[in-house]
């Protein structure tokens, strides 16, 4: 089913948009979930919380690219997951290494005035993003978005895990030298 159709089902109050976005959705949602928290009933729990969510924000909500809101909703009800469940350990996971690397540029928000930087910050990282060059753009998006390990890039790039962590860490310096430019203060 097109997305159009599945967005306007939600509009609709028609409750097949859920089995909808499950059936054509189900599988990336599942894979992000599971990358971020290595557990895959905690991740189909998020995945179907992801589904509550996204019922309950369209309407008013309208979104552009489905995928991408979804991707957006999933990530981020993981990450809460996960840091709820190893608030006292960090332990070797994957997901703790990943928002330690971030860590150093962004921060949660706590606020309306934060949420409104926060986007204003998910815009420069964007164009920051776009500037790259597509296997750097790939690396970056596969690590800080879908949560790969180094592993599973580097099989995916023909790069050693080191090679992708030295590109990964220049690419972090870069992005927070181009927001301080920015006048983000990171």
């Amino acid at each position: 089913m097109d997305d159009k159709d599945i967005i306007k089902m939600y509009w609709d109050r028609d409750q097949r948009a859920i089995s909808e976005t499950s059936v054509k959705y189900g599988p990336y949602c599942t894979a992000i979930a599971v990358n971020i928290l290595n557990d895959r009933r905690d991740a189909e729990e998020c995945v179907n919380d992801t589904y509550v969510n996204t019922w309950e924000t369209i309407p008013p909500h309208k979104p552009v690219i489905l995928s991408a809101f979804l991707g957006k909703i999933v990530r981020n009800l993981s990450f809460n997951k996960f840091k709820h469940e190893h608030r006292q350990k960090r332990g070797g996971f994957e997901t703790a290494i990943i928002l330690d690397e971030l860590c150093e540029i962004v921060s949660d928000t706590e606020n309306v005035e934060d949420d409104i930087i926060g986007n204003e910050l998910s815009e420069a990282v964007n164009r920051f993003i776009s500037k790259l060059p597509s296997e750097k753009q790939y690396i970056f998006v596969r690590r800080y978005w879908y949560s790969d390990s180094l592993k599973d890039i580097a099989g995916k790039c023909s790069r050693t895990e080191n090679s992708v962590s030295v590109e990964l860490n220049r690419i972090r310096g870069k992005l927070k030298t181009y927001l301080n430019e920015r006048g983000y203060d990171i």
